[in-house]
């Protein structure tokens, strides 16, 4: 995570690996797209760096949830590490969003409870 804007947020511990789960499940992607996306998608809100995002990847392939092959890129001059999930790789990206849910519930519960007092 870049630091100094004001409208960046850290990321919690955990996060990107469901991250990156759910941005492989579009397709293909290398680090920087997958860097990019996640930028994008948060309107700058997140942004991965690069020195959290390669181990993150090198994580995820290790547990057999991604794996990767290095292939020519789209402009042929240099062959890119192109990174795929598995078939695990979407039953943890599951798990991961139903974990998340429930954090989310929990902590909106206690930030915005129904009823106070």
């Amino acid at each position: 995570m870049a630091k100094g804007s004001p409208n960046r947020i850290e990321l919690l511990q955990g996060t990107l690996d469901m991250l990156i789960l759910r941005t492989l499940l579009f397709g293909p992607a290398h680090g920087h797209e997958i860097a990019k996306h996640i930028q994008r998608t948060t309107v700058d809100v997140l942004q991965v760096e690069h020195g959290s995002l390669y181990p993150a990847l090198h994580r995820l392939e290790r547990k057999g949830w991604v794996i990767s092959k290095w292939e020519m890129a789209k402009d042929r001059k240099r062959e890119l590490k192109y990174y795929r999930l598995t078939p695990s790789g979407k039953k943890q990206l599951a798990l991961e969003e139903s974990k998340w849910k429930q954090l989310a519930g929990a902590i909106a519960q206690v930030m915005w409870p129904a009823e106070e007092g």
